[in-house]
């Protein structure tokens, strides 16, 4: 298994001095992810949850949407030209009667603006796709619990404290329940791993829930929360435009700029209490 993390040496500089010491880096490699055996697509992920990343980023592309449609996740032994497992490929066998797509997918196919799309394809491309919609959701989460997810997150982050390197994603309920965190050099793929955690579970689709995210709400989390059914997604920083697009058009609602009790609602406010939601017993996240 690829480790999460590496050992380096450094010469550090503070204040005029230089002094020699070891640094710890979060791990970055590829991970290629075949489906029924065929190459589809390579990500630069953080090792560690990639049958949940792999899961994930079907979820999000439309290829599958529940844990029943995958019939087997395994790492592919072989992959290097000595024949030595590196734990940095995985393939999705998906089950009988589940329609492979036609071509390769990329990790940009409906998102950001160097993919060639116009905002408005982009948008009816998730819309189109989108298993489920969030418009109906009818959960509320009070400013109070809100305004903590930062925290929460930060607090559940094993990694985080001994790199500084990587992004977090984490689900939580209106009662502030944490349900599951995941963490990854790349934003996105930190999303997938909570998505795909949430396929192999047969948690789909995530109603009720709010997605909290350490960086900013681009486009493509929009997209990727609005495929797994999340109704809220929350973030410390600031959204895209293309993104309050989406969310207004899905029924999404998106707080961006959660910083303790501030934070911007951009869109779908209904959802978005000033009361204290009830409370119950902190569950630990999976």
């Amino acid at each position: 298994m690829g480790r999460v993390t590496v050992r380096e040496r450094i010469w550090r500089i503070r204040d005029g001095a230089g002094s020699e010491r070891v640094d710890t880096l979060v791990a970055e490699e590829p991970m290629e992810i075949r489906l029924n055996g065929r190459p589809l697509t390579v990500t630069m992920r953080t090792p560690g949850h990639d049958f949940d990343l792999a899961a994930g980023f079907l979820v999000s592309e439309g290829v599958v949407s529940s844990a029943g449609q995958i019939a087997a996740i395994r790492y592919c032994a072989g992959a290097t030209d000595d024949g030595s497992n590196t734990y940095n490929v995985v393939d999705v066998s998906l089950a009988a009667g589940v329609a492979v797509p036609e071509g390769s997918l990329e990790r940009n196919f409906y998102t950001t603006s160097s993919c060639g799309l116009c905002g408005k394809a982009s948008l009816e491309a998730v819309t189109t796709v989108a298993h489920w919609t969030v418009a109906e959701d009818t959960a509320r989460f009070g400013v109070p619990l809100l305004s903590r997810m930062p925290d929460r997150l930060r607090e559940a982050q094993r990694v985080f404290d001994r790199t500084g390197g990587l992004h977090a994603a984490g689900l939580f309920t209106p009662e502030g329940d944490l349900l599951a965190v995941r963490e990854d050099v790349g934003r996105h793929n930190a999303v997938d791993k909570l998505v795909g955690w949430a396929a192999r579970q047969g948690r789909l689709p995530l109603r009720g829930t709010a997605l909290m995210v350490s960086g900013r709400a681009s486009f493509e989390l929009a997209q990727k929360a609005l495929m797994a059914g999340i109704p809220v997604l929350a973030a410390v920083s600031a959204p895209s435009s293309l993104a309050v697009d989406l969310a207004a058009d899905s029924g999404l609602t998106l707080v961006g700029f959660l910083r303790g009790a501030s934070m911007n609602v951009y869109t779908g406010r209904q959802r978005v209490t000033l009361e204290t939601a009830p409370t119950a017993p902190m569950a630990a996240p999976g």
